[in-house]
């Protein structure tokens, strides 16, 4: 009996078409990071993502098409933040209804303006089609240099987890619309601390967590304290909402002791974790230090 989508769930999908795509010489990471990593030169790697946003799921009718736009290259951008890189070229792809109005589309082209000229991302291209919805597609390049980049594998046992900021409540709050990709943030880890595994929080804490866990096969403890919140959110929505766009990392416990003891640091880190041996899972300490092991968990596409 063939499965259904809702069955399979987003990666079971990407891992079943994953088998049937063709790959060539200079891949050096395909299909399973948040961005694909191919060859470049002796001292760089070329970064390679795309981000599809669709009104009803990632924005709402009403919302403001200039911050939607914002949105659609903030998104791709925190994808090559995610791997210790800087965004260079984008092409933009637009699904609109033939009824818009030419004002709301050149909105939504400043807003994803606005975000490509503060990260210096030339727009050089792209594809527009009559849709029913609002559809809009980023396809990003980037670059890393070889000794700078990080992926989702490569978390170890004794690992300290550290997020970039306070988590929970983006789609109710609209943050999701306004958020700031933690490129200045990426490059000072990379250079000064070197993280073991990253990755950038879109489907939720736990389920973000979850993919570094299955890539280096390790398991973690949280400690629900330290978790940042953004005011009234909920320790649940901090675990499962999902939209932050922060930075999930963890570094050698040195580096992370070297981190929190820095004086001056031009960013906030919170310590909210350890990495610990596969057979554990992930647990989390709440209140009164009860353990509890939790599944991992966060916005689902299918």
């Amino acid at each position: 009996m063939t499965a259904t989508l809702s069955q399979l769930g987003e990666f079971g999908l990407i891992d079943r078409l994953a088998r049937l795509v063709p790959s060539r010489a200079g891949v050096l990471k395909g299909i399973g990071d948040d961005a694909a990593v191919l060859a470049l030169d002796a001292r760089r790697y070329l970064l390679f993502t795309t981000d599809l946003l669709m009104e009803g799921v990632h924005f709402r009718h009403r919302d403001d098409l200039r911050l939607v736009g914002r949105k659609a290259m903030s998104c791709s951008v925190s994808d090559i933040a995610a791997m210790g890189g800087t965004p260079t070229y984008a092409v933009v792809s637009l699904g609109v209804p033939p009824g818009s109005r030419l004002a709301a589309v050149r909105s939504l082209y400043r807003g994803l303006s606005q975000v490509a000229k503060k990260y210096k991302v030339a727009v050089v291209g792209g594809d527009t089609i009559k849709s029913n919805k609002i559809l809009i597609n980023v396809a990003l390049l980037g670059e890393v240099e070889k000794y700078h980049l990080i992926t989702r594998r490569g978390a170890r046992p004794g690992d300290l987890i550290f997020v970039t900021g306070r988590l929970g409540g983006s789609l109710a709050s609209g943050r999701h619309l306004t958020f700031t990709p933690r490129v200045r943030e990426s490059r000072f880890l990379v250079k000064n601390f070197k993280p073991t595994a990253m990755i950038d929080i879109s489907d939720g804490l736990t389920a973000d967590l979850g993919h570094i866990l299955k890539a280096g096969k390790v398991g973690a403890v949280l400690v629900g304290a330290k978790i940042p919140r953004h005011k009234n959110v909920a320790l649940r929505n901090a675990l499962r909402d999902g939209e932050d766009f922060e930075l999930l990392f963890t570094l050698p416990r040195a580096a992370g002791r070297r981190l929190l003891s820095r004086r001056r640091r031009p960013f906030t880190f919170y310590h909210i974790g350890e990495i610990v041996a596969s057979p554990r899972g992930l647990t989390l300490i709440g209140a009164l230090g009860r353990k509890n092991r939790i599944v991992p968990k966060g916005f689902k596409h299918f």
